[in-house]
């Protein structure tokens, strides 16, 4: 019995070896197999001169396939629209709101009383000592044309009215030849005191930029509540007191500018012209008034168009 097995297993151990040299390495043993091992080893059960193969190996079983990985397609619905762009800031700053409609008892009323503290105004104690007068402004309170200076003269300071000299007879004659007369536009200055010039008899000077920035606010307020529909800046103090610009008057008259809402249009002041007596400039002038006057939509005669033309 013992050779018999070791007969056996012998055999056994020499195919097992003949199928891992050719690559296997995994045999399939069934159950009938596994049985007859269990039972007791007899000799006559085992052919030794042709003995019994053992079952063919299977190959062994692949793992199951995963299953295919699912990736998340969004559609067109599911994909979240892009937000709307956001709209760049406006390079210009809106106008106010339209100012309500004044009472006309209610705004002589008012204007009085700006009026009256302006005359009493000592903010400027330099230009309070040496003023003989507060030149507040004149002209139609209700004006649609308001013409804005620099500051009073030796003559406005006399007489307490802006632009009563020379360079204001010019202005005078200027607001003519638009088919206006004076008392129908309001005129003003920047400054509504004489700026001091101390040691000197006459002449006069710039006002500075502390004495603009205490006094503006008096014409603010005229500006308000006259509520013209067109503005004009008489030189270049003019148009730094009301647009804070220091560029030179050459390079803004011209070109329209607004003023808290209100059409602005910078020219050369009249004194300017009367040291310049050209034709050029002169058509200068009158050519920013032409536009002033399409602006509030007055009648304009070819004979007005071609003023100071040669």
């Amino acid at each position: 019995m013992s050779g018999a097995y070791d007969e056996l297993l012998e055999a056994t151990i020499q195919h097992l070896e003949g199928l891992k040299s050719r690559g296997v390495r995994h045999v399939s043993v069934s159950p009938d197999t596994l049985r007859a091992l269990a039972q007791p080893i007899k000799s006559a059960s085992f052919n030794f001169s042709a003995p019994r193969p053992p079952a063919a190996p299977t190959a062994p079983t692949p793992p199951a396939p995963l299953a295919p990985r699912k990736f998340f397609v969004p559609t067109p619905a599911s994909v979240p629209s892009a937000p709307p762009p956001i709209a760049p800031p406006p390079t210009t700053t809106p106008p106010p709101p339209p100012l309500p409609p004044l009472d006309p008892q209610a705004k002589a009323a008012a204007f009085a009383a700006l009026r009256a503290r302006a005359l009493a105004c000592v903010k400027c104690a330099n230009l309070a000592a040496s003023r003989q007068t507060v030149v507040f402004g004149v002209g139609d309170p209700d004006a649609q044309l308001m013409f804005v200076g620099e500051a009073p003269g030796a003559d406005e300071d006399a007489q307490g009215e802006p632009f009563v000299g020379r360079a204001g007879e010019l202005l005078t004659k200027i607001i003519q030849a638009t088919g206006l007369p004076r008392s129908a536009v309001y005129i003003a200055n920047i400054l509504k005191c004489r700026p001091d010039t101390p040691g000197q008899a006459s002449g006069n000077r710039k006002p500075t930029t502390e004495e603009m920035a205490t006094c503006i606010p008096f014409l603010h307020e005229q500006i308000d509540l006259i509520r013209p529909k067109v503005l004009v800046a008489l030189g270049a103090t003019a148009v730094e007191g009301l647009l804070g610009k220091t560029i030179g008057i050459t390079k803004l008259r011209g070109t329209w500018h607004t003023y808290r809402g209100i059409p602005l249009m910078p020219t050369y002041h009249p004194a300017y012209l009367l040291r310049n007596q050209s034709m050029a400039e002169k058509r200068k002038v009158w050519e920013d008034m032409l536009a002033v006057m399409e602006k509030l939509g007055m009648p304009i005669s070819d004979k007005q168009r071609n003023y100071f033309l040669r």
